[in-house]
């Protein structure tokens, strides 16, 4: 009975954390470049119950022999195994900012350890010093005049380095490559390259980065990979909002369904201790 009681709780838990997921998706359906997030539910592995009985032997030194009868099978379990990132390109939105760029996926060669197609990302120098990355090309220019994200961190160009302009009077080619309003090609936009962008650590304000503070290669000299940019625009969110509120509501009902499981096990142990403890 009481692992019953486990196996319930369990699948209360697994169901609470995936409803925190697609909660947080939903809340950040309107935010640029947002990756929406997928959770895997398992199982934990069955155990085979057996009885263990024991038949005495009519012998003179009275001797028992042990005998073993299969039960069944027994599930303990359901766990959240892992969260990860949908990459899949968002729609183009127009915004009309000079400041405003959009990643465009090309071609991406497929990681041959993970199965997936790779992704690009806008390169940036964190707080720390050390790089992280995002697809939210919301940008703008600080009061020195750098290219810098809402968050104030810097947008780094193809070598880098910080990219500084004299005004939002400039134009952004399709590989990158910044222009003045004089003609004069300031800098390119560094874009960074991950094969496997399950590796990447997801923090908060849409960044990514890698462990230990290490740096993805450059798309630019990464073969087989082609992209595009496109500036006054911005990348939608790809968080599919009917989706996520059909799953949401399915796995309210999944946690309603355990609820109720553990109610009737703990009415079973309320009984067998107040009535059959009598007697």
């Amino acid at each position: 009975m009481f692992k019953g009681l486990y196996t319930a709780m369990s699948g209360m838990t697994a169901q609470q954390r995936k409803t925190e997921i697609l909660t947080n998706n939903m809340a950040n359906a309107n935010t640029p470049g947002f990756k929406a997030d997928q959770s895997t539910v398992r199982s934990f592995p069955d155990m085979l119950l057996s009885a263990v009985s024991s038949n005495g032997v009519p012998t003179e030194k009275g001797l028992n022999l042990l005998q073993t009868n299969v039960i069944g099978e027994l599930n303990t379990g359901i766990y959240l195994q892992e969260t990860l990132a949908n990459f899949a390109q968002g729609s183009l939105q127009q915004t009309d900012l000079t400041t405003d760029m959009a990643l465009i996926d090309g071609n991406m060669p497929i990681d041959e350890a993970s199965g997936n197609a790779g992704t690009v990302f806008f390169r940036l120098q964190h707080e720390d010093g050390q790089e992280a990355y995002t697809r939210n090309g919301n940008f703008t220019l600080d009061g020195e005049g750098n290219l810098v994200t809402a968050m104030g961190l810097y947008v780094l160009d193809r070598n880098g380095e910080r990219i500084q302009l004299e005004n939002d009077s400039f134009s952004v080619a399709a590989d990158g490559t910044i222009t003045d309003e004089n003609g004069n090609q300031v800098a390119q936009l560094g874009v960074a390259f991950a094969a496997n962008a399950d590796v990447l650590m997801k923090q908060d304000n849409g960044l990514y980065r890698m462990l230990e503070g290490a740096a993805l290669p450059s798309a630019f000299e990464t073969e087989g990979v082609t992209f595009g940019m496109q500036q006054k625009y911005l990348e939608t969110s790809n968080v599919d909002a009917s989706q996520s509120m059909t799953e949401l509501m399915t796995a309210y009902r999944a946690y309603e369904a355990n609820q109720k499981v553990l109610q009737a096990y703990d009415k079973s142990m309320e009984k067998a201790v107040t009535e059959i403890g009598r007697v």
